[in-house]
């Protein structure tokens, strides 16, 4: 699982940082949501972010891939909301590739090269660090035009503005 951080401040987005959690050598496949759980709440303790931008489930054709999938997704937000009751924002994948590349059935490919267009002095090391800082970007570039997110199914829509300025006055995102 890849993730990234960044931080808006007026009308420029700027890196503060990303990387992979990864749970891949541990055999027992019960024992990587607790693992993820955890790394997720020591990520979200250590960065102390003031919103949390995901990417909704896709659908996947395999049930048990599927599964799996949601799963992790679970242990993901368990372990970020854990300590902390964060606001999360979920995206759809289309809508996080057409925020950064402007077409939303963009490449993986296509997404890394706005994103080392936007950042040049990053250095993105995997696709799922990548599509970590396009979900961050798509946030950010979102709450700024404060669209409505069809796409999205976050319980945004049902927010008062009053709460939506409150969160997004806020500055850090992961």
């Amino acid at each position: 699982m890849g993730y990234a951080l960044i931080e808006t401040v007026g009308n420029s987005i700027k890196y503060r940082g990303s990387g992979i959690l990864n749970n891949s050598k541990v055999d027992d496949f019960l024992l990587r949501p607790r693992i993820l759980a955890r790394q997720c709440g020591e990520l979200a303790l250590e960065a102390s972010p003031d919103i949390i931008a995901i990417e909704s489930l896709i659908y996947v054709k395999n049930v048990d891939s599927m599964l799996k999938l949601a799963q992790a997704r679970g242990a993901i937000l368990a372990g970020l909301n854990f300590e902390n009751e964060i606001p999360i924002f979920e995206y759809a994948p289309n809508l996080v590739k057409s925020s950064v590349t402007g077409f939303g059935h963009a490449s993986k490919g296509s997404v890394s090269k706005a994103l080392e267009f936007m950042f040049p002095q990053v250095k993105i090391k995997s696709t799922d660090e990548s599509d970590a800082l396009a979900i961050a970007v798509c946030h950010a570039l979102l709450s700024k035009t404060r669209v409505n997110y069809p796409s999205s199914k976050s319980s945004q829509s049902t927010r008062s503005q009053s709460n939506y300025d409150r969160f997004f006055k806020r500055k850090s995102t992961l």
